[in-house]
């Protein structure tokens, strides 16, 4: 479908497509097509690399202060 009115069908438009003064231009007409289909942008969640990182470094400062606690009560 064309969304452009036609000129000679559309009341109100003088030669060239002007509107005259005190007139309501016309309505712009939407397209009833859809776009294209975007992909889901969303994240699907935690990547494993970062995730196994963190538990890593979660695991590391936990030993760390087992450790630590272990000394000071020996």
């Amino acid at each position: 479908m064309n969304p452009d009115p036609e000129p000679e069908r559309t009341t109100g438009l003088e030669p060239g497509g002007g509107v005259p003064p005190g007139e309501t231009p016309p309505a712009e007409s939407s397209m009833p097509e859809a776009g294209p289909r975007e992909p889901d942008a969303r994240s699907r969640g935690w990547a494993k690399a970062p995730l196994t990182m963190i538990l890593l470094l979660v695991i590391l400062i936990a030993a760390f202060f087992l450790v630590y606690a272990l000394v000071l009560v020996l």
